[in-house]
């Protein structure tokens, strides 16, 4: 069973004539949301993973340009690319200004190369925080079965859009009472334990990110509300949202994830099966 990854997402602002050759040459290996404002740009990385931002150095206005230091700034998990359809003093002056708002990045689209590298980039899908996790949470299960590595593997990477372990269960094909009560056999935390705090470090990782508020982690992380939440932070950790915010980071959420619910059970991990039953894999229903 494969959880295929999630279909990665550009924001643009485009010339309307140039967006279609955008959505071409996406040829379904990222979305795209096409927007007339760096804050139209900056409304859609607030409410859902963008993992990209296109802003042409021909369309954006002058008095746009502030707003992009907010953006580059207050979302530095999102790459943002300036690109140049057509050559001309204007062009010219604009990437300057994006370059001085901290736009690293430049793109020929008036070239075939500048497209081929658009493709090359934005067809690997970027998840800095559930490569940040895995990174320390592989190594935990080295000598895991291979069910065991596949079970905790899609439960990082499925954790900030799938909130409850039935929702899980979905993905692997099993019920839950089936699955849970596998790691209640190997007297390992419960799969609710698990999930809670693989979202924590989901959690730190976005309140890490200025540009979003509270709000907006909450409906990122498919809570039903702010105080639903703060209620569940609160639970789980002790602290409200911004006191969490000031005092985790992702790396310490990391840390705390793995010594609580990975290191202390390293030797009951080399023997558990949580997806096999007599050797047979789940096969998923779901992505």
């Amino acid at each position: 069973m494969q959880i295929a990854p999630r279909t990665p997402t550009i924001a643009t602002v485009l010339e309307p004539p140039s967006r279609p050759r955008v959505d071409a040459a996406a040829g379904g290996k990222f979305r795209t949301i096409h927007t007339e404002s760096v804050a139209e740009v900056i409304r859609a990385v607030r409410e859902r993973p963008v993992d990209a931002v296109l802003l042409s150095a021909g369309f954006v206005p002058r008095d746009q340009v502030p707003s992009v230091a907010s953006l580059v700034h207050g979302f530095p998990a999102v790459s943002t690319l300036a690109v140049v359809s057509r050559h001309d003093p204007r062009s010219t002056e604009r990437l300057l200004d994006l370059g001085a708002s901290g736009v690293r990045r430049v793109l020929d689209l008036s070239q075939r190369e500048g497209w081929t590298t658009l493709r090359e980039l934005l067809a690997r899908p970027n998840s800095p925080a559930a490569a940040a996790i895995l990174a320390r949470v592989i190594p935990e299960l080295d000598e895991a079965p291979d069910d065991c590595r596949l079970c905790f593997q899609s439960l990082v990477r499925l954790a900030p859009s799938v909130p409850t372990v039935r929702g899980l269960c979905r993905h692997f094909g099993l019920q839950p009472s089936t699955f849970m009560s596998r790691f209640f056999r190997a007297r390992l935390p419960s799969p609710k334990q698990y999930l809670a705090h693989v979202r924590l470090t989901y959690v730190a990782a976005l309140l890490e990110m200025r540009g979003l508020s509270v709000s907006d982690v909450a409906y990122r992380l498919e809570y039903s509300s702010p105080q639903s939440f703060g209620r569940h932070l609160r639970a789980v950790t002790g602290l409200t949202a911004s006191e969490f915010r000031r005092r985790t980071s992702l790396v310490s959420a990391i840390e705390g994830l793995c010594e609580r619910l990975f290191t202390p059970y390293r030797a009951t991990l080399r023997a558990f099966h949580p997806l096999n039953h007599n050797g047979v894999a789940a096969v998923g229903r779901g992505t």
